[in-house]
């Protein structure tokens, strides 16, 4: 990428509090998508076979681009933005790059800027008459462990002697995922069949699994990949990337208990993993930046090609999460879901930057649209936990209902939440990825 295809994500006019949208809805106080936060995704119409379309949220609605470039309202636009809003997946348009988008986005805010007149309704397709779809086309997932204190946690229930692995605090440690399996929020999840070997059984068993558990992440995707065999800089991570998702990383616990040495995870992990419809950009998520995880003083300072001061002082980005869940019997009963934890992902002690930069260190390709996982969001207080496998160390889960968890049973249904806020700025979301359980199948 040249310098002139580098700007900053800066703070600019588009995140001025004061902004208010035609789209009466984007005004409200509670909305995860205000005119400030204008987050992409693909859509259709319910019950309809008409074609995959790129929208942007706003308020309850739904923009449609290829309705705004047919009206003339994105001409000037450097690129082939035509082109790419033309496209069923949002990947034409993540090529574009930072420069592009910045474009994009101040022409935005522009069409539905409140001070610039009422709006045409023609442009929008009510949300809830909308089917959400899986906004990209992942090419290769990457999933990381990047909170120390999830890390710590779970080697204390696997390796007690041992929790945290020597390597842990110098280089970001990560598995190749499934792509082929990633779904988009509201798809069911079938409870998935495998291998396992209880403790005290003498040979290993094949069936349903019986510890299936969520893991609350945040999903990264590359909008500029790299060449082959040219690492990106520390500096120049955040360049390639477009957006930030939820992503809901399904594992059995039961067969990763069994298979996950000498290798890692494999059929415990890539059965399914959810992410949510709508990706905020890095463009949106500027005034949230905050000082990455300060890490004790006597841990090990990152190498050199995984330290720079903007990493140290801007990498962070304060995205609070939160999960909740609902059983079938809560629903009968009309209980609201019971919220499991709540988090921010700046307990992370590793960066996105340090990831993307560790991730092509060896020369690795990204291309759009991959996926890069950030790892269970777990932090040091009980009520700050990012998976069952954490919450129920101590004892199950009670519900509302009265019914315990210590895994997740069938209708079982699992929501995941994220937003920003601080002060002189609009809260803005990610909107909810869900997933709910259903029964397994023989193979």
């Amino acid at each position: 990428m040249s310098g002139s295809d580098k700007p900053l994500r800066v703070i600019d006019d588009t995140h001025n509090s004061n902004l208010r949208s035609w789209v009466e809805s984007a005004n409200s106080d509670d909305t995860d998508f205000p005119i400030q936060n204008l987050p992409f995704g693909v859509f259709r119409r319910k019950h309809s076979q008409e074609t995959v379309r790129i929208g942007v949220a706003i308020g309850d609605q739904i923009l449609d681009l290829p309705r705004c470039r047919d009206l003339g309202l994105l001409e000037g636009i450097a690129g082939d933005l035509p082109q790419a809003i033309a496209a069923p997946v949002l990947n034409p348009l993540m090529a574009l790059g930072p420069s592009v988008m910045a474009q994009l986005r101040g022409r935005l805010v522009r069409t539905l800027d409140s001070e610039r007149g009422g709006g045409d309704p023609n442009l929008l397709v009510p949300m809830d008459q909308a089917e959400l779809l899986l906004p990209v086309a992942i090419g290769d997932y990457t999933d990381f462990y990047a909170s120390v204190f999830h890390a710590t946690n779970v080697g204390r229930i696997f390796r007690p002697d041992n929790p945290l692995l020597p390597n842990y605090k110098h280089v970001p440690i990560a598995y190749h995922g499934r792509s082929s399996s990633i779904v988009a929020s509201g798809t069911d999840i079938r409870r998935p069949s495998g291998q396992s070997k209880a403790p005290d059984a003498p040979h290993p068993s094949f069936g349903p699994s019986q510890r299936l558990d969520y893991e609350m992440e945040i999903g990264a995707l590359v909008g500029v990949g790299n060449p082959l065999a040219q690492p990106i800089a520390l500096d120049e991570a955040e360049q390639h990337l477009f957006g930030l998702c939820l992503l809901n990383d399904w594992s059995a616990r039961d067969i990763q208990a069994w298979e996950y040495q000498p290798l890692g995870p494999f059929l415990a992990k890539s059965f399914v993993s959810t992410i949510s419809p709508w990706v905020v950009t890095i463009e949106a998520l500027a005034p949230f930046r905050s000082p990455a995880f300060v890490r004790p003083p006597e841990d090990p300072r990152p190498l050199p090609y995984l330290s720079s001061t903007s990493n140290e002082e801007s990498g962070g980005i304060d995205v609070k999460v939160e999960v909740l869940l609902s059983s079938a019997q809560m629903r009968e009963q009309g209980l609201e879901p019971l919220s499991l934890s709540r988090n921010s992902f700046l307990n992370m002690y590793w960066t996105v930057a340090q990831m993307v930069a560790h991730h092509t260190s060896n020369g690795c390709n990204l291309r759009t649209g991959d996926l890069l996982g950030s790892g269970t969001v777990s932090g040091p207080a009980n009520d700050a936990l990012g998976c069952l496998l954490e919450i129920t160390r101590q004892g199950p889960v009670q519900l509302p209902s009265g019914e315990t968890r210590r895994f997740l049973l069938d209708g079982d249904e699992v929501i995941f939440r994220g937003y920003c806020e601080r002060e002189g700025y609009r809260r803005i979301g990610f909107g909810e990825c869900r997933g709910t359980i259903v029964p397994a199948v023989s193979p």
